[in-house]
């Protein structure tokens, strides 16, 4: 439990009325207890205040906080960013025990550091090192000679692959897959589909052929204070690790293939699938379903928009949409232009019957 005045602390920001009073969790604002505070960081949230019984509740600025039936009130300017701190000062956690259960299976070679929580059923292989403050949930896996960094938290059922490196801060939601093998195929003799990308469309003379598998001799290496979601994959490099850079976040279901080079703090949304050997710059963002086509370069802060799909090198800086992806600007006035098509049609076969009418008058 905190007070107001600990919570509008630790924001840095201000507070109003009976500071003094103790909250238990914030809850929006139609669904809020007296023991809650209220989220209604903007006017659009004022009228749900009423269905609800709280006393308190986080505003925007300049909020009649007196005028909504408060007793106190903080006041945030950056609606988003006031969640973070909040969020992270009530989250009550998955409740792990702490130490190492007595099911869990350590190879005797494995270093694990201060203060480490190992949940029930999870294997960890042999030299693996795990730094200190970490918590392995229950039915985790850590492979051979794979190194977590401090204070990483993987969640039930995390799988890290033999030689990943991983750095500090860590997190991995339920079932997260770093390091099993990458999507490498080849036939024997040039195929079908490699006449196909030359060509862009002829597969040519060849024969059916089996695939022959590329094995992974490279791994995965992951920078600091970064998260992965729920059951997405990072697969090894063919020679070289895949990499995926310091701050970076990726949503659930995301596919990174191998030889992935992933800049700093970049967002990877639900559903987005990067192929082999791509690089993406910093600070870039890939929305919801997006896709990046193998062997291309994306640029420092390139924004794809959700469903987009990259298939050739996209500069520093740029907005993508569509499939396949044009700036957005572009994007915008292509689908004006197609919403447009019926009406031009109508209209030019108009036109046809007016000039052919007037043809056959003559």
């Amino acid at each position: 439990m905190y007070t107001v005045q600990e919570i509008a602390a630790s924001l840095g920001a201000e507070a109003a009325g009976d500071i003094s009073l103790t909250i238990k969790g914030a809850a929006e604002p139609s669904l809020a207890t007296i023991d809650d505070l209220a989220m209604a960081m903007s006017p659009a949230y004022a009228e749900q205040l009423g269905k609800g019984t709280a006393l308190a509740a986080m505003l925007w600025e300049g909020a009649d906080w007196q005028g909504l039936g408060l007793k106190a009130a903080i006041f945030v300017s950056r609606p988003r960013m006031a969640m973070a701190g909040i969020t992270r000062m009530l989250d009550p956690g998955q409740g792990f025990s702490p130490g190492i259960h007595p099911t869990a299976v350590i190879d005797e070679t494995a270093e694990l550091g201060r203060d480490v929580s190992v949940g029930a059923f999870t294997v960890i292989g042999p030299r693996v090192i795990i730094g200190d403050g970490t918590v392995i949930g229950p039915q985790c896996f850590i492979g051979a000679d794979a190194k977590l960094g401090p204070k990483a938290f993987l969640r039930e059922m995390v799988s890290i692959g033999a030689r990943a490196q991983i750095g500090s801060d860590f997190i991995g939601q339920p079932g997260v897959r770093i390091g099993g093998d990458g999507f490498s195929f080849v036939t024997p003799e040039v195929s079908g589909v490699e006449n196909a990308r030359k060509s862009l469309g002829d597969q040519g003379d060849a024969q059916p052929q089996a695939w022959q598998r590329i094995h992974s001799l490279g791994s995965v290496t992951i920078g600091d204070n970064v998260e992965i979601g729920s059951n997405s994959t990072v697969d090894n490099g063919t020679i070289r690790n895949t990499e995926i850079g310091s701050g970076t976040k990726l949503d659930s279901l995301v596919q990174v293939g191998h030889n992935v080079r992933i800049g700093r703090d970049c967002l990877l949304c639900a559903q987005a699938g990067v192929a082999g050997s791509v690089v993406v710059g910093d600070n870039v963002v890939l929305g919801g379903q997006s896709g990046v086509a193998d062997n291309i370069t994306v640029g420092d802060r390139v924004v794809a928009a959700g469903g987009t799909k990259l298939l050739s090198n996209v500069p520093a800086g740029r907005v993508m949409m569509g499939y396949p992806a044009v700036k957005m600007e572009s994007f915008t006035e292509l689908y004006k232009a197609q919403r447009r098509l019926p009406r031009f049609l109508s209209d030019l076969a108009e036109l046809k019957k007016a000039v052919f009418k007037s043809e056959s008058s003559k």
